[in-house]
């Protein structure tokens, strides 16, 4: 349809942007500033620079009111904390000596203090810092980064609107602090919580804003009556505060349902809705509601999370629908732009076929702009960008390089028996343990291990033709003989080979199997300073060759301890891509979990008896609503069982996850049927293997007792406490020793001590585990 034009001329914004700079200026300055090589006046300056950068190509695309207060030198959930004065009492001294020292020990921790718990930003990639409360918990106003951010765009004549977590989202998605009584819930601190809020709201009125957008995703997630209660009180209490800005309370990620009534009836003065994937219920859900008479709506209907170019034809659609909904519509993507790379016309080696159906950031900003001229003025005045869009969607739903009819009818001729192992697993773990040999609280790593600079030097050396395939390959074999020796000289009972080849756990292969490509200049920040390039999946999957076989072989003739496979499971090679949108996610992870079971038994082949296949994506891939689970965790845990299902009893699969809240899916952990899973337990000291055992887990497990987010490295004292916790929940003969995660991240001096103490306190459990079972 053709919508008319808006009664009042529709404005385009977005809700945040990619923060790193086009070469990653923010992880650099960050980085040297930790290693003492930048000064905190040049972090401050690069980060005002790229601000500076940000909003000027915003408001060069269109954008009439660009964002404020997004832009977080580590995370924005951290600077929330810091804004309400929610500092953990082990770093108040940190921040009172040097705030910007204090933010960073919150984040990653120090020698003696541990950070604040990391985990993942709803169902995405992004990982924020966990808020610890209690009932002492006393809030203070600090809008110090807030202010000074909007004076910023202000001075350099933007319109500009900052974005804050709001109340609600920002305490339910906090802890109980450590030491704090299991029973409390955050959420009660909410009346506490409030004045702190209208005190910033009325220091950011005072400095100019004339509209707040006030973030509320958790609000799309199933929520009671009495947290559906307490958002009725915080938005009756905020929007009744009289020195206030507009407010805009924004949600995203899913449809809001009986939270939307609530917020339709506050007095704020917008919403601001997602109107795609799962959240175009909302336009239904809206229309049922009444609309919003004498409200803004600011209608997010470009995907702010996927790298597809819009269908303008249905999102003005959409928008033509809604200007009977509200007094004001306006035009926004669906969420903030902080999960997308930055600019797709920096990809060159993408093929320019593909590089047409591809919007990063800076794209996405010039459609919404599109859109709102389109809505404001009529469609009369975008006929060249229409033109252009639909002629890049048929280029794309017509071309050969989506669709392979020989991966569609391998996927097709799929049967049940396929998903599922020869034999129960306590049949395996006998054969298993009768192969390996391994003693009880067998020790492992999950994987990688660090780079080392004499590693780059060679991978770079490649690149530039300084030196030649086979030199660098050498290269390789050097680094995994050196890990493999210090695994055997430390103790560590199933090694792995370090992965020294690969660039990323999914940009490795995906870079090996037919219908993904990979970007040069596509980073995305995943936490900190921690960027990956996500691959673009954009047609169908298979694999031409092996993968891992070669290198995993050249290791086990290094050693006669076993070495672990190493593979990325199907649902984490979707989920940390950027998967296409024109086929179900279920059809797409098997064919992907075809091609790696390819893998699995060609490793089988080769000798390998252990095989990891890594799936710490399957909790973040929840869908938000629980209606939604059963059908994703169906497809989900079939994609990895036929991944690994078609090895002998005794080959044992192992998988691993990391960094997310797994006590809602432990049955889809059971029902992977993995013989061995390692998962993330440190910061959340061993909660996931109480969560196991509650569920009656039957089979070995790995909780970690080192948390590798972090510089600090852990005493033998502290992992043999942390062991020791998770035997009261597992038992011992299942029951592995491990890190949290890979060691890509860390450097070699604190990897050393890490796992010299792990395995130290492996030894020292093992003996009193001994002692205790000897003759009285």
């Amino acid at each position: 349809m053709t919508p008319k034009p808006a009664a009042a001329a529709a404005r385009a914004t977005v809700y945040g942007y990619p923060r790193q700079g086009q070469n990653r200026e923010l992880k650099k300055a960050v980085e040297g500033y930790w290693k003492g090589r930048v000064t905190a006046d040049a972090l401050r300056r690069t980060a005002a620079d790229l601000r500076r950068s940000n909003w000027q190509r915003l408001a060069e695309a269109g954008i009439h009111e660009v964002p404020t207060g997004d832009f977080s030198y580590y995370d924005h959930v951290l600077d929330t904390s810091v804004m309400v004065g929610a500092v953990p009492a082990r770093h108040r001294a940190a921040v009172e000596a040097d705030a910007l020292d204090g933010y960073f020990a919150m984040a990653r921790g120090t020698q003696d203090i541990a950070p604040l718990e990391m985990t993942k930003w709803f169902d995405t990639n992004y990982h924020y810092l966990v808020p610890e409360l209690g009932p002492d918990t006393v809030f203070t106003a600090d809008s110090a980064k807030q202010v000074a951010e909007l004076k910023e765009a202000l001075t350099l004549g933007h319109a500009a609107r900052p974005v804050l977590v709001g109340p609600l989202t920002y305490l339910l998605l906090a802890k109980p602090a450590p030491g704090v009584a299991g029973d409390f819930e955050p959420l009660t601190l909410l009346d506490r919580l409030l004045p702190v809020y209208a005190q910033v709201l009325a220091e950011l009125r005072a400095a100019g804003a004339e509209w707040v957008q006030l973030d509320e995703p958790a609000l799309v997630q199933d929520r009671t009556p009495a947290e559906l209660n307490a958002a009725a009180r915080a938005y009756r209490d905020l929007g009744g505060a009289t020195d206030r800005p507009r407010l805009l309370v924004a949600s995203y990620f899913d449809r809001l349902g009986d939270a939307l009534p609530v917020l339709a009836a506050a007095p704020v003065e917008g919403l601001a809705l997602d109107f795609t994937g799962a959240a175009a219920a909302n336009l239904d859900d809206l229309a049922a509601v009444g609309g919003l008479p004498g409200k803004r709506l600011v209608a997010g209907v470009v995907n702010g999370r996927n790298i597809w170019i819009d269908d303008y034809q249905k999102s003005l659609a959409t928008l033509g629908t809604l200007l009977g909904f509200a007094d004001r519509v306006d035009v926004a993507a669906s969420c903030s732009l902080l999960h997308v790379p930055l600019d797709a016309t920096a990809e060159r080696d993408v093929d320019p076929q593909i590089r047409r159906w591809l919007s990063f950031a800076r794209q996405k900003a010039t459609e919404v702009s599109t859109l709102a001229r389109g809505l404001a003025q009529g469609t009369g005045v975008i006929t060249a960008e229409l033109a252009a869009n639909r002629a890049a969607l048929a280029s794309r739903a017509g071309s050969a390089l989506t669709r392979d009819p020989a991966v569609r009818a391998r996927t097709a001729a799929v049967t049940d028996a396929d998903g599922r192992r020869s034999q129960p697993y306590a049949v395996r773990a006998t054969a298993q343990r009768a192969l390996l040999g391994l003693p009880v609280l067998p020790t492992t790593t999950i994987g990688s291990f660090p780079q080392t600079e004499e590693l780059r030097v060679a991978r770079a050396d490649l690149r530039a033709g300084r030196i030649d395939a086979a030199a660098y390959e050498e290269r390789i074999k050097d680094e995994i003989r050196d890990v493999l020796t210090f695994q055997e000289k430390t103790g560590v009972d199933v090694l792995v080979h370090g992965e020294p080849e690969r660039n990323d756990m999914v940009q490795y292969f995906a870079e090996q199997l037919t219908g993904y490509l990979a970007t040069q200049h596509g980073w995305v920040q995943s936490y900190g300073t921690r960027y990956v390039r996500p691959p673009v999946l954009a047609g169908d999957i298979s694999r031409p060759e092996p993968m891992t076989v070669r290198w995993t072989t050249y290791a086990r003739s290094q050693t006669s301890k076993p070495v672990k496979g190493m593979l990325t499971g199907p649902v984490t090679m979707l989920a940390w891509s950027f998967v296409r949108d024109d086929q179900p996610l279920g059809e797409t992870a098997r064919q992907v979990a075809l091609a790696l079971r390819d893998e699995v038994n060609d490793l089988e082949v080769a000798g390998t008896s252990v095989i990891q296949v890594d799936e710490p994506a399957l909790r973040e891939t929840l869908p938000l609503r629980a209606a939604d689970h059963a059908g994703y965790l169906a497809w989900a845990t079939e994609s990895f069982r036929l991944t690994t299902s078609g090895v002998r009893p005794d080959t044992q699969i192992h998988t691993h996850m990391c960094y997310a809240e797994f006590g809602d899916i432990v049955q889809a952990i059971d029902d992977l049927d993995a013989d061995v899973i390692s998962l993330e337990a440190a910061r959340s000291h061993m909660q996931v293997a109480d969560e196991l055992a509650e569920h009656g887990y039957p089979r070995e497990a790995g909780p970690g007792v080192w948390d590798i987010h972090s510089p600090r490295v852990p005493s033998t004292e502290e992992a043999a406490a942390l062991l020791r916790k998770g035997l009261e929940a597992i038992p011992a003969e299942r029951l592995w020793v491990n890190p949290d995660c890979g060691l890509k991240t860390r450097g070699w001096p604190e990897t050393r001590a890490s796992l010299e103490n792990l395995v130290a306190a492996a030894r020292e459990v093992r003996a009193d585990l001994a002692e205790a079972d000897g003759p009285a």
